[in-house]
């Protein structure tokens, strides 16, 4: 944790004190489902940085579809 970080939990600590019981639960119950909502996230960010889609189809395969989809057009150029 980083001093700043540390500066930021005391003046919110302070802030807090102030509130009821029931206002502590809340904000306790709001920060349990923020934390299980960024931990997921952050899961599913690292899994979908791989590959841009998914394809039953072997590299090879893929590879050959992309070459046979290939079409040249031959234009002489004059110089």
């Amino acid at each position: 944790m980083t001093h700043p970080e540390k500066k930021i939990i005391e003046s919110y600590t302070g802030l807090i004190e102030s509130l009821s019981s029931i206002g502590k639960l809340e904000l306790l119950e709001k920060l349990a489902r923020s934390i299980r909502l960024e931990s997921k996230s952050r899961e599913e960010d690292f899994f979908n940085s791989f590959g841009a889609f998914v394809s039953k189809k072997s590299a090879e395969d893929i590879s050959n579809e992309i070459k046979a989809s290939r079409s040249f057009r031959k234009k002489n150029l004059k110089f």
